[in-house]
């Protein structure tokens, strides 16, 4: 280990925001540092893997980190230890071995330490027990980051000369895509079937009807194909009583779904909030990291426990904590008589915990004024399926009635909720239970009379789109990917144009449906899923040192470069000519029509008759031409440089005077916007403005009179507590106090600028 130098302690982990609640936990005795995630990677320009040798690789430092790690570097000098505290995972354990290399630490010499969860008890009792850097988990984010380099830089060249210039590859992404693509395709190829139902609406007693459905006869179903053969049992039973053949009735129990791990806290914020992966991951980041709950509240505190895991496992001092909780809130009768444990499924890393509020004296309501709109949303839907994870099972009174009719097969059924358990914490989302039963004095050989019996017409639905939820949960299903990569990978294949966005829908487009027949016919193995699912399961052996990193690369890529020689010598042949997509535009130059292109701004209407004509046209949201530039507004001003007439423009930063001689004369001057609000100093309006990099602030409309400057927007409210006046915190979605020693918070109204 280490030897002793002074008396002050490093802890280096990667967030900035981690950092100020880790730092507050341990004291003057420690000193904490951020390095803003990885401080080594592989070289943009080549390769970076020596693949003839062993697969070694060329790490270099990040550029714009020079500056951090001359900083580490002497900070580690002057301290006794310095201990790794970066995120729980292979990512995390890689960017500790990465930063304990560039110190001259060898990793088993190394203290690591990883926190679950940022509170203070787990933040000390960690930080007493450092264990080395695990090599395996090392080696494992290392292969993993290989495969994707050897796969990204050997075939993006390939996808530039066959199918357009400026792609690139990626390994779960073109699965990923595959996927989308192919779902397209079935919903396109899919022919629907006539099929036929039939409802009979009985009389269940007074004032009391009842919906029996079709089944079949004594001998089975039947399937009903034709309108002819529906109407002749309708014919039939309609002319016939309902007769009771047999009445089931039973006790049946619902179980709680498990603690939230990655993908189903991302399929169910989807569902629920409408969020997009990268935005529900974002949120729960923040929430990891450390929460300002204000001083009656301890501070800073993390708020739930480390949020990319696929682990299903809680803590013995979790679920004691949840039982307490339980039983004091809704009485001992909703505490099961076994604790329920949850078993992590298939090949999930089981190193730390599912997601769970990190202490059960954090309860949401006591502290939302703390939290944003989105921190409160997804804080309570953690904590409410955690509660209901540890609660006994809802119970329902459950009735199957047969009946009879002109000799056909009628069905009946109801479940009716008797005990809600675990359902008054968490409302499951599809919850169907009747309210009422209506069907608890039905007993066998009761003749019911048919009011109506109703053949409806329906046909067959073609398999629905994907959305993200969907998605995510095919690729979990499928074991393509990592819960931690999946809100990656969907912004990627977005981003790079193979899939878009169609409200929540996610549908492929004619450059996605292009590249993966081209993958498929020259790389089947890149875009085959059980190929890819097999490849994580591989990374997990190098994670648990039951394979090596040189093992698995070795057997990918020897195949891999055989499959890619083949390829390019057939890369004449391979070309692919993308459809082109024209617009409803007119070129005002020489009247084609124009056609739809996408350059690095996104999408714009370009003549097809370049080069002779180069006339483009920027398009809107919705795929219409911009309007034209608007004629400059008029003035009465005049040009302190030039003496011209001084005109208003706009820009995207707003509006600003600029002399009407330009380009000759660039004298320009902003206008500073009222916003409607008092100057807290002098009563003033308070003006927006831009500043360096185009920030925008607010300031005294006095300024240099009045010094009144803020980054963020000032309203005419006053804090309760201190009396100084509130703003809003920019896409925080909340109010807090301008006073830096006064912590007090509240949500604000969702506006343009809280969403800023």
């Amino acid at each position: 280990m280490q030897e002793s130098k002074k008396n002050i302690n490093l802890v280096i982990l990667e967030s900035p925001a981690k950092a100020t609640t880790v730092n507050s936990y341990l004291g003057s005795g420690y000193k904490v540092i951020a390095s803003k995630g990885h401080v080594k990677d592989l070289p943009k320009s080549t390769l970076g893997v020596d693949t003839e040798n062993g697969f070694k690789v060329k790490y270099i430092n990040i550029q714009g980190k020079s500056a951090l790690i001359a900083e580490l570097k002497k900070e580690a000098k002057n301290a006794d230890k310095v201990y790794f505290a970066t995120d729980p995972d292979r990512e995390g354990e890689a960017i500790s071995w990465h930063l304990a290399t560039v110190l001259g630490i060898a990793p088993e010499d190394a203290y690591r330490v990883s926190f679950n969860e940022i509170t203070k008890k787990t933040v000390q009792a960690e930080i007493q027990n450092p264990k080395p850097i695990n090599m395996d988990l090392v080696n494992a984010q290392q292969a993993r980051r290989i495969l994707d380099r050897i796969v990204g830089y050997k075939l993006s060249p390939y996808l530039w000369k066959t199918v357009k210039s400026g792609l690139s590859a990626g390994r779960v992404q073109s699965v990923a895509t595959r996927i989308i693509v192919e779902r397209e395709a079935e919903i396109e190829k899919f022919v629907p079937k006539e099929f036929w139902t039939i409802e009979a609406i009985l009389s269940a007693g007074k004032n009391s009807k009842v919906k029996a459905k079709f089944y079949g006869d004594a001998s089975g179903k039947i399937e009903l194909s034709t309108g002819e053969e529906a109407q002749k049992i309708v014919n039939a039973c309609k002319e016939s009583d309902f007769k009771v053949v047999s009445v089931k009735r039973s006790k049946k129990s619902r179980s709680p779904e498990p603690p939230f791990e990655t993908s189903t806290l991302q399929q169910v914020a989807s569902k629920r909030f409408g969020f997009h992966s990268k935005r529900t991951m974002k949120v729960a980041q923040e929430l990891y990291e450390g929460i300002d709950l204000g001083a009656a509240n301890g501070g800073v505190h993390g708020i739930i426990t480390y949020m990319r895991t696929d682990s299903l496992r809680i803590s013995d001092e979790a679920a004691n904590a949840a039982e307490s909780y339980i039983r004091e809130k809704y009485g001992a009768d909703f505490y099961p008589n076994k604790r329920k444990v949850y078993k992590t499924k298939g090949a999930a890393q089981d190193a730390h915990e599912a997601i769970r509020p990190a202490s059960m004296d954090l309860v949401p309501e006591n502290i939302k004024p703390f939290l944003s709109s989105d921190q409160y949303r997804l804080y309570k839907l953690i904590w409410d399926r955690f509660v209901a994870s540890q609660m006994k099972n809802a119970e329902y009174d459950a009735v199957e009635v047969d009946l009879d009719s002109a000799g056909y097969r009628y069905k009946l059924s109801e479940s009716v909720l008797m005990f809600k358990g675990y359902k008054v914490a968490y409302t499951d989302d599809d919850e169907t239970a009747d309210k009422s039963s209506k069907l608890k004095n039905i007993a066998e050989n009761a003749v019911l009379s048919a009011e109506d019996v109703i053949p409806t017409q329906n046909f067959t639905e073609p398999p629905a789109h994907f959305d993200e939820a969907s998605l995510i949960k095919f690729l979990k299903e499928k074991g393509i990917g990592r819960p931690s990569t999946y809100a990656t990978t969907i912004s990627t294949i977005i981003d790079r144009g193979y899939i878009e966005r169609d409200k929540k829908l996610l549908l492929s487009t004619p450059l996605g449906v292009a590249t993966v027949d081209l993958m498929k016919k020259n790389f089947p193995d890149i875009v085959d899923y059980k190929f890819t699912a097999s490849m994580e399961s591989q990374l997990d052996e190098i994670a648990r040192g039951e394979n090596t990193l040189e093992t698995v690369l070795t057997d990918f890529y020897g195949d891999f470069e055989k499959t890619l020689a083949k390829a390019q010598e057939k890369i004449g042949e391979n070309k692919v000519e993308l459809p082109v997509e024209e617009s409803d535009i007119i070129c005002d130059k020489c009247g084609k029509r124009m056609i739809i292109k996408s350059g690095r701004f996104g999408k714009f209407a370009a003549c097809p008759g370049y080069p002779e004509c180069k006339n483009t046209k920027p398009l809107d949201a919705s795929g219409n031409a911009k309007a034209e530039k608007e004629e400059p507004e008029k003035t009465d001003l005049k040009c302190e440089l030039c003496g011209g007439d001084i005109v208003i423009r706009k820009s995207r930063y707003g509006k600003f005077y600029a002399c009407s001689n330009f380009p000759k004369c660039k004298y320009t001057k902003p206008i500073r916007e009222e916003i409607g609000v008092s100057c807290p100093k002098c009563g003033a309006p308070v003006v927006k403005g831009f500043g360096k990099n185009h920030t925008v602030f607010f300031s005294c409309s006095e300024y240099p009179k009045c010094d009144f400057s803020v980054w963020d927007m000032p309203t005419n409210k006053s804090c309760p507590v201190c009396g100084e006046r509130l703003l809003v915190k920019k896409g925080k979605g909340h109010l807090y106090c301008m006073n830096k020693e006064c912590s007090y918070k509240e949500d604000a109204p969702e506006t343009a600028e809280t969403k800023a």
